[in-house]
């Protein structure tokens, strides 16, 4: 099969390439990551690159070599790994673990003993380091997740990984990426990886599915059906996860095909289940749930939120990177934003500056509860 050599600028890297490759394949050859939100169906634009002398735009994903070529990077088309990302909320009390400590007690003394509780989110990863002994929450990791390359959204995802070999690549990218946040944890904390021995893991089910490595086929299609929902106790080292050897993780039950065990965990961290009333929780990810709670019976449903936020779809949207326009306030006539990082004028519009822009509009009477104009 006929190669081709491509150079990317201003990198100036270079990568000798098969005919009939995509430049987002080459780029990603040469460690150059493209924002492909819509998964690389050509649809959401942002993987816009300039290619040869007369510098004409087209998108990495559709555009397949076939002679060697110079390939410009537009900044807003990279994937950036600096998003703000919310890591911290109301603060709740401390808690000890005392049934899950003992279990490794004639292992390792209580005092060296840690767990570490992680949201696999569709966009972000959050982990957290706790003392299972006095139940005290000593540090905080974020990142994004890796798997956002092949697409913003689950759907994206899941049409990614209909192979084993697929699904094998966005399980490894995840647990990697996990393994870098608990050497963070650690590393912050003074402790060594190895007195880890509990982790829990919440996520959509999709996300739930990767993690585990479990077929996610049935989630793409009519009856979005999961492999599995039921709760799950497995050994870390199962997982390639670089903790202690006899660490287990725990992945609490997912509720259905879009509506995954971080929806459950959050009904129950603020105590839907034993609350009179009606209760409404609602969790505007890039997978979006709804829970209502109705003097003791809980319905729940989702929606795919998140593609728009993360910028598919917008013009200049964006994730929350430095640039991004994330807050609009009016007083009166006058509109104050904040812009990611500090001064300099906006780039783009993250997801929560366009909750802030779509709410001063309504109360400046510019648009309608339908949204016209």
């Amino acid at each position: 099969m006929e190669h081709f050599n491509v150079i990317f600028e201003p990198d100036g890297r270079q990568v000798s390439i098969h005919s009939g490759a995509t430049i987002f394949e080459a780029a990603g050859r040469v460690g150059i990551i493209l924002n492909t939100l819509c998964g690389g169906k050509g649809i959401c634009g942002k993987c816009a690159v300039s290619v040869g002398s007369e510098k004409k735009q087209v998108l990495a994903c559709q555009y397949h070599i076939h002679s060697d070529l110079v390939v410009t990077i537009l900044d807003s088309s990279r994937f950036y790994s600096s998003e703000k990302i919310l890591s911290e909320g109301v603060s709740s009390k401390t808690a000890s673990f005392p049934d899950v400590y003992e279990k490794y007690s004639s292992i390792d003394s209580a005092e060296n003993i840690f767990g570490v509780a992680i949201d696999i989110g569709t966009t972000t990863i959050v982990a957290k380091l706790f003392s299972l002994k006095s139940g005290q929450h000593l540090t905080t990791a974020t990142a994004l997740n890796p798997q956002s390359r092949f697409g913003a959204d689950c759907i994206s995802r899941i049409s990614f990984a209909q192979t084993d070999e697929d699904l094998a690549k966005l399980h490894t990218l995840i647990i990697n990426c996990i393994n870098e946040l608990l050497i963070e944890l650690c590393s912050r904390a003074e402790i060594d990886i190895q007195q880890i021995y509990e982790i829990c893991a919440v996520g959509n089910t999709t996300m739930n599915h990767i993690f585990l490595n479990l077929p996610i086929a049935g989630l793409g299609c009519a009856p979005y059906k999961p492999f599995s929902v039921a709760a799950k106790n497995t050994p870390a080292v199962s997982l390639g996860l670089a903790v202690n050897s006899a660490a287990n993780v725990y992945t609490p039950e997912n509720i259905a095909g879009f509506v995954g065990s971080d929806t459950l965990a959050a009904a129950v961290a603020v105590e839907m289940d034993l609350s009179s009333g009606k209760n409404l929780l609602i969790d505007i990810g890039t997978n979006g749930e709804i829970v209502l709670g109705v003097d003791g019976k809980i319905y729940a449903a989702s929606c795919a939120a998140g593609p728009a936020f993360e910028g598919a779809g917008i013009t200049f949207g964006s994730a929350a990177v430095e640039g991004a326009l994330e807050a609009v306030v009016a007083d009166g006539d006058v509109l104050t934003i904040d812009v990611i990082g500090g001064g300099g004028e906006a780039k783009s519009i993250c997801g929560s500056g366009l909750i802030d822009a779509v709410a001063v509009l309504l109360d400046l009477g510019v648009i309608d509860s339908t949204g016209r104009f």
